[in-house]
């Protein structure tokens, strides 16, 4: 519920921006960049971000294994069940791979110069 209220505040926000902009557009009136950010357009992100990124993604799956490791300490299993453990290795899969390949991504990108204009 409350990144369902986070991101509609976000889609609100870009909305109110993108009317904000038409309408002096139809105005006649020019926005530089200076005016279009005090109006409240998100920043783009850091180059840093897919590697972090990836890196918590990694670490989320890593508390999903040690977790089953947890579940499968605490409680009984009985005969032809799967342990715990590899249970929430299966379901930390996902966002572990994911993490691989973001933070792949984050340390094999290009270094490119900031702009000054951003």
């Amino acid at each position: 519920m409350i990144v369902l209220i986070a991101v509609g505040a976000a889609v609100i926000n870009r909305f109110n921006l993108h009317e904000t902009v038409r309408e002096s557009l139809r105005q006649g009136k020019s926005l530089d960049a200076d005016a279009i950010k005090a109006l409240g357009a998100p920043k783009k992100q850091g180059r840093g971000n897919d590697l972090k990124s990836g890196m918590i993604l990694i670490a989320v799956a890593a508390g999903l294994v040690v977790m089953g490791y947890m579940f499968g300490q605490t409680m009984p299993v009985q005969d032809g069940e799967p342990a715990p453990v590899f249970v929430f290795a299966g379901i930390a899969a996902i966002p572990g791979f994911i993490g691989i390949v973001l933070a792949g991504f984050g340390l094999f990108q290009k270094k490119q110069p900031d702009r000054a204009a951003d």
